[in-house]
């Protein structure tokens, strides 16, 4: 069977597979070894426990669970719901000041839990009854929410950040380096939207009026709870850039530090270790098998060819090398309609970054670049995946109308904020190339 032939047969049979419901990880892999039996023979298999022990066995994975229990452990002891109320007291008379708070907070919560999916539908939760309550326009509410819980994978400590740096063995250090200035101007875009939105029409966010005044010593306390939980991802991310400890090393600080947060509140219980650990348990078996399934469906192709037909495209189209990363960007951007993001940095990953780099690129630029594409990606309608995560938490009466209207301002900032960082790489790489030397 040609290389042609074989690719077009694996995908066809991939989303087949994904429309039929089967499990990701299952599938990637499962077709993988059916086609390959017949391709191969009995020693196809082979490919399966080599791919496994090195999935397994990757110091830099143990990062995962750890960050993913910390994340946890924030969440059901509340310290969420403190961050939130917080901005509600600090912002809540600013117009707009709400959806601002939003931003910065949903940012922290999907980034403190790793996955799009997890960080959109507790966003949501925890924040769109007070926006709605407080005469918040639907569209600025669900909108701000979605481009706040969306930035999770961009904003350090990010899941897809370490499975792109273990697939293509790249620094994770330098990878939340090289996220943090595109993170950080982008949700300074979302924050000036939002206030000339609402300085042009108030209604739209209308500041809060509480029914006593605010003193000083209640915005003391709001600043202090709002700010712990900040000040551990700034530790765990000084951690790391600094050189103080390893990836792993900065996940179980935060870890413990996360703890210790929750009994610093009074918060810590049975109850709360209990949840943690087995939603914490849940999202990682999730993780590693979509990452051995995806895997063993990439080795697999690229041992058939794919990387040399890739090659072999691009050559006989004469693109430029910019041509071939804008190629790579659409197709990622498409991929997203039927995909996740885990399984669009798996199935990508280690095909286009090899060609990224033989062209000249930066591979921390290039991983940025495509972590941006698929934030994008699943958050476009009509079919984006995280529009229908956002549909599963809104009421009734929000339709997948509202939810389209909400996101199209802030997709547009996001694709402005793509082709900047393509147009001028120095916005990703300057960070990393200062700290890690």
């Amino acid at each position: 069977m040609s290389i042609e032939l074989l690719t077009v047969v694996l995908f066809c049979s991939m989303i087949v597979f994904f429309l039929m419901g089967a499990p990701v990880g299952f599938s990637m892999g499962g077709i993988a070894m059916i086609i390959g039996y017949f391709t191969w023979g009995p020693k196809a298999f082979k490919l399966i426990q080599p791919t496994t022990m090195a999935t397994l066995s990757g110091f830099i994975l143990l990062a995962i669970p750890l960050f993913i229990f910390m994340g946890q452990v924030l969440l059901h002891a509340g310290i969420a719901e403190k961050m939130f109320d917080a901005f509600h007291v600090l912002a809540g008379r600013i117009k707009g000041g709400l959806a601002i708070g939003v931003i910065v907070v949903c940012s922290a919560i999907a980034a403190m839990v790793g996955v799009i999916a997890a960080g959109i539908m507790t966003a949501g939760t925890v924040a769109l009854p007070s926006m709605l309550d407080r005469g918040y326009h639907k569209n600025l509410a669900l909108g701000s929410i979605m481009a706040g819980g969306g930035m999770g994978i961009l904003i350090p400590p990010s899941i897809p950040m370490i499975l792109f740096a273990s697939v293509t063995n790249t620094s994770v250090g330098r990878m939340f380096a090289g996220g943090l200035i595109p993170g950080l101007i982008m949700s300074a875009c979302f924050v000036v939207y939002i206030a000339v939105r609402c300085y042009i029409d108030p209604e739209y966010g209308p500041p809060f009026q509480p029914e006593k005044r605010i003193g000083t010593r209640e915005k003391w306390i709001a600043a202090r709870d709002g700010s712990i939980a900040f000040g551990l991802i700034i530790l765990v991310l000084g951690c790391i850039m600094s050189g103080a400890a390893t990836t792993t090393e900065a996940a179980a600080v935060g870890a413990v530090g996360a703890v210790l947060v929750a009994i610093f509140y009074r918060r810590f219980t049975w109850a709360v270790l209990r949840d943690s650990s087995m939603e914490g348990m849940r999202l990682t078996s999730v993780c590693i098998w979509l990452f051995i399934g995806a895997l063993v469906f990439s080795n697999f192709h690229m041992m058939m060819g794919a990387g040399r037909l890739v090659r072999q495209l691009i050559a006989d189209t004469g693109l430029s090398p910019m041509g071939v990363i804008i190629i790579m960007q659409i197709t990622i951007l498409f991929m997203g309609f039927i995909m996740d993001d885990f399984v669009i940095l798996l199935l990508c990953s280690p095909i286009y970054t090899p060609i990224a780099m033989s062209l000249g690129f930066d591979p921390i630029w290039f991983g940025i670049l495509m972590i941006l594409q698929m934030e994008i990606a699943i958050q476009t309608p009509p079919y984006g995946f995280a529009l229908f995560y956002m549909k599963a938490v809104v009421p009734p009466q929000i339709t997948m109308t509202d939810i389209y209207k909400s996101i199209t301002p802030f997709l547009v900032i996001k694709f402005f904020i793509l082709a900047l960082c393509m147009a001028f790489p120095n916005i990703i790489t300057w960070l990393p190339n200062l700290l890690f030397q």
